[in-house]
């Protein structure tokens, strides 16, 4: 899997991912395929985590909406966002949405965090959205990344060294996180 954080401090938010790429006990690092768990849509970096056919597809579908309905700048347009991407992504990207007999809703099958000029938000199987305050992480490095974050953040000057602490942990003890670490930066909307 992956490590990505995100982090918000002062007027600042970051998002930092991993750049290892695995299959099962295969590990191709930096230098062996172009991962990008990472990218930008819409003045917003967008990092995900699971099957690596997360970003492409994503991407992809994020670029094929219409920009009035493309909102990555709230809690609710997020929603609203996905609430729409989802017919899209079964109809266009032939995603399986089946995970458990007993699971409320169809799953969008992937965990993303979304950092831009409005905050620091995460997206869930369900469409769940989260607007974290400080900082979160998600992917197999994601407790690490937690802890890592939980000791920065006191120490730290910027939302960027809390988010790079958070991937640095995982891609120290996640055996399917490692270096080097890639964040991006922006500063909030006042």
């Amino acid at each position: 899997m992956s490590t990505v954080a995100v982090a918000r401090m002062g007027a600042q938010v970051a998002i930092a991912s991993d750049s290892l790429v695995t299959f099962g006990e295969t590990r191709l690092p930096q230098g062996y395929e172009a991962n990008a768990k990472m990218f930008e849509v819409a003045g917003s970096y967008v990092g995900a985590v699971g099957t690596t056919a997360h970003m492409p597809v994503l991407q992809q579908a994020l670029a094929a909406l219409p920009a009035d309905e493309l909102r990555l700048d709230s809690r609710d347009g997020i929603f609203e966002t996905f609430r729409r991407l989802h017919p899209l992504l079964k109809e266009r990207f032939f995603l399986n949405t089946r995970e458990g007999d007993s699971d409320p809703y169809e799953s969008s099958q992937f965990s993303i965090l979304v950092a831009n000029r409005h905050g620091i938000f995460g997206v869930e199987s369900y469409r769940e959205v989260f607007e974290f305050e400080r900082f979160w992480a998600i992917g197999s490095g994601r407790r690490f990344a937690l802890g890592g974050m939980y000791v920065a953040y006191a120490r730290s000057k910027s939302a960027r060294e809390v988010a790079e602490a958070g991937v640095r942990a995982g891609c120290e003890f996640d055996t399917s996180s490692g270096g080097p670490v890639r964040v991006h930066t922006i500063k909030l909307k006042n």
